[in-house]
């Protein structure tokens, strides 16, 4: 199964992308949570634990797990010549421009991580200032905290939805809203420019691209038609540039709807509040269904765009667009508390492995219940610690292959 296929949000699971958190959760302080954007620090060691056991999940339902840190130190090991534009490229976008900061800093990771997967993880971990003090007699030195990390963490890179989108048989390596988050797509950028089961994927956008896009605003609603949110941290610029690249490829994909959603924390993606997990069932909730507004982008002559808002209900226009009656599943049953507090720990995030089949947050329980009495089926996973990086299973997951 080299390259991808992912047609559809409800297909048979085959393969999946995933980052077990590491230690970049350790180099979480409460001062820098909200420039990393955390409400809280998970305790590493859980979140480990909890992140195995929904891993086993996935296994035990017949996925192949694969993890972005050993796809990355695969590439990195197929050509020297790769590893050390890496390092130069990596070291440059963490704002690196001092010389004497520059070299010493490539020459430790280069010299105290032979091994890719240890490099790897430690680009992902951050750099302490501590770690590589010069001892040169510079005002920059002088002046800073040994404390400092002079190269932030990746704290948020546990949620392998963002930093890329598979629609079909391509890939979207996005634009991230956030500054913080701006250095994890280098990661696709090589595993989809050098990796051997990836390097011929058509690529929809880049991350050089200019406008923000990322992955949880992307749902594949069938093979010909893709969902996007335009939300905190997608703009509609980015939604229109994707369609054109993808209109003018040879995806089969031929409607994007742009969903607009409320700009707000709670409501960060178009998955958190909106996903599929039956043919003909969705999660949702319902502070979306009277402000939502839906535009459908079909492609037009010599390459263009043709746009038209949709004024439709959330339900018909589903119903119309999978040719079945598609239910509506309100988070929490829409009472307003619960609605609040589920929704606030993903109870709309839920990863669906196959039609009618979901890994849902076990401290979801009013949701789970009614995806149950649904004919759903729940597995839970615990979610004490992965759940403080506000985004569930859905958000933990990149497929790579759906079946069907």
């Amino acid at each position: 199964m080299a390259g991808v296929n992912v047609g559809s949000e409800i297909g048979p699971l085959k393969k999946v992308l995933v980052h077990r958190p590491s230690r970049e959760l350790l180099n979480l302080t409460p001062d820098t949570l909200a420039e990393l954007l955390f409400d809280d620090i998970p305790f590493l060691k859980i979140a480990r634990q909890e992140h195995d056991a929904f891993a086993g999940t996935m296994r035990e339902n017949g996925a192949e797990v694969l993890y972005l840190e050993e796809l990355m130190a695969e590439v990195l090991g197929t050509d020297g010549g790769i590893r050390k534009r890496f390092l130069e490229q990596y070291i440059m976008e963490a704002g690196i421009r001092t010389d004497a900061y520059y070299w010493v800093i490539y020459d430790y990771l280069n010299e105290n991580y032979p091994e890719n997967i240890d490099l790897v993880l430690k680009t992902m971990e951050g750099l302490n200032l501590s770690e590589i003090r010069t001892g040169r007699n510079s005002l920059a030195e002088l002046t800073s905290d040994e404390s400092r990390m002079i190269i932030p963490p990746m704290p948020n890179l546990y949620f392998t939805r963002d930093p890329f989108a598979m629609m079909g048989t391509g890939v979207s390596i996005n634009r991230m809203y956030s500054a913080t988050r701006c250095r994890e797509t280098i990661y696709g950028e090589y595993i989809f420019k050098y990796h051997k089961d990836f390097d011929a994927v058509p690529r929809y956008y880049a991350r050089d691209d200019h406008f923000h896009i990322e992955g949880g605003d992307v749902l594949n609603i069938s093979r010909e038609v893709v969902a996007v949110g335009i939300s905190q941290r997608t703009e509609p610029d980015a939604i229109e540039l994707l369609a054109k690249n993808v209109f003018g490829s040879e995806s089969p994909i031929r409607k994007i709807l742009a969903f607009s959603i409320p700009n707000s924390r709670a409501f960060m993606h178009l998955d958190t509040v909106f996903s599929q997990i039956d043919h003909d069932k969705f999660t949702v909730h319902e502070d979306i269904l009277g402000p939502l507004r839906v535009y459908e982008i079909t492609p037009a002559a010599e390459g263009g765009i043709a746009i038209k808002a949709i004024d439709e209900d959330l339900q018909r226009l589903l119903s119309r667009y999978l040719k079945c009656d598609v239910r509506l599943i309100l988070c929490a049953g829409g009472e307003k508390i619960a609605a609040a507090r589920e929704q606030w720990n993903d109870g709309s995030n839920t990863l669906c492995i196959s039609p009618g089949k979901v890994i849902a947050y076990d401290r979801n329980e009013i949701t789970n219940d009614l995806l149950r009495e649904s004919g759903v089926t729940v597995l839970e996973v615990a979610s004490s610690e992965l759940s403080r990086g506000r985004g569930g299973p859905r958000c933990m997951t990149m497929p790579i292959w759906r079946d069907g």
